[in-house]
């Protein structure tokens, strides 16, 4: 049913340094869900720990929907999002470039065989030791918006070409608002300009973020309005003409990214439409390409039963993989997949069928707030049976820890590559 395919991805990944990884192909009309039942039943003594698979194909599809959609703007994949070293990798393959945010994020991307040319180190507040790291191997543009950011990067990453970073006017309908932390007010913008050019640093462009998966496309609309004031700003104080418009990040896969990536085309019609020669354009997406290419599978470990109510504990929790439930304030999808009763009765593999009970799902560690899911509608399951968590690459396993000595970093993935997109 399913067939290792040398084919599409294993000459791609081992051409930058991921080797010994297999590919397998999932044929049409098959699922992500079929795969991981596979697994199990073909290992069903072995296979107990919690793991990923990461679908290339739909990794390829995403690149290919924003190259379509945004054409003339070069994605630079946010490492933090999901640093799983085949992602980035395969991601390395089809064209991307890469924001990082610090020294160990930027020898991962070079380990790959990834031109630091095709990185831009975009912390605006970056440890002295990150610099010279950064300087050392050739990364050259990052970000700034403080003073005393600039007074460092003299000292440290001389040579640098500078971002300035601005806090998007409007960040508010996002996931996780970055404002509060970043970005320099309107009235910093000049004086930041100058203290630049004071030690003879180079502000080559403007960058922003409207916030990690931002649900209000117009915030684009205002913050390119904003980029623009500075561009201005820059040509009035005398400074060399700026060349990079940096659009940041807080797309979302799905119908959501078509109306973004049209309020991202009008805003630049909009406001830069003047400046379009020798203009480049850069975004930093993680979620949209990082999100949905994911699939956690986790082990039902435990069961408790009061009246209606069912408790199930798995090997995997918001300490560890599912760490994006409380950080990143998502709601999962959780599917069952009962695999002991198949094991028992393969003509129905659904066990008790249709009925579901409200049901608690628990993580494996002993802090009650290790709650997964609660009231959420699953058919009765047995220990041994498991939870197939979709969508779940975004600030999942980047975030996780081996909190209560349970294994949250590091858990093994397996790779596919489907065609079941469009």
């Amino acid at each position: 049913m399913f067939m290792v395919n040398e084919v599409n991805c294993i000459p791609m990944l081992a051409s930058i340094g991921v080797n010994g990884k297999r590919v397998t192909e999932i044929p049409k009309d098959t699922g992500i869900k079929d795969f991981i039942k596979s697994i199990l039943l073909s290992h069903p003594d072995s296979t107990k720990e919690p793991f990923f698979v990461l679908d290339l194909g739909l990794v390829k599809f995403l690149m290919d929907k924003w190259t379509q959609n945004l054409p003339s703007i070069r994605p630079f994949y946010a490492v933090k999002c999901n640093p799983d070293p085949c992602f980035v990798a395969y991601m390395a393959s089809l064209g991307a470039n890469f924001d990082c945010a610090s020294q160990a994020e930027i020898e991962l991307v070079i380990s790959l065989g990834v031109s630091p040319d095709r990185i831009i180190f975009a912390n605006p507040c970056k440890p002295e030791s990150h610099m010279r790291y950064a300087a050392s191997v050739g990364v050259r543009i990052t970000t700034f918006d403080s003073i005393y950011e600039v007074e460092k990067m003299k000292r440290c990453f001389p040579g640098c070409q500078l971002l300035i970073r601005i806090k998007a006017p409007d960040d508010g309908s996002a996931k996780l608002p970055l404002g509060v932390k970043f970005g320099a007010l309107p009235h910093e913008v000049e004086p930041l300009l100058i203290a630049a050019q004071s030690v003879g640093l180079d502000v080559v462009g403007v960058s922003f973020h409207v916030g990690s998966g931002s649900t209000d496309c117009t915030a684009y609309h205002s913050a390119i309005s904003a980029a623009r004031d500075v561009f201005d700003t820059a040509d009035k104080l005398g400074l060399p003409k700026m060349r990079v418009l940096n659009i940041g990040g807080g797309f979302t896969a799905g119908p959501i990214f078509d109306d973004a990536a049209d309020a991202v085309k009008f805003g630049i019609q909009t406001y830069f439409q003047d400046r379009m020669t020798g203009l480049e354009i850069i975004a930093e997406p993680g979620r949209y390409f990082a999100e949905w290419p994911f699939t956690l599978a986790a082990n039902v470990i435990g069961k408790r039963v009061r009246g209606e109510l069912i408790d199930y504990y798995i090997n995997d929790g918001v300490f560890g993989s599912l760490s994006c439930i409380p950080k990143e304030h998502v709601a999962v999808t959780i599917e069952p997949l009962i695999i002991m009763a198949l094991e028992s009765d393969p003509d129905n593999p659904n066990g008790s069928g249709s009925i579901t009970h409200g049901s608690t799902v628990f993580g494996p560690t002993c802090a009650a707030t290790d709650m997964v899911a609660k009231d959420y509608q699953l058919p009765d399951m047995e220990i041994g049976d498991w939870l197939v968590f979709p969508n779940l690459g975004a600030y999942s396993a980047a975030c996780a820890s081996n909190f209560n000595g349970f294994k949250g970093v590091g858990i093994s993935t397996h790779l596919v590559y489907s065609n079941n997109h469009s």
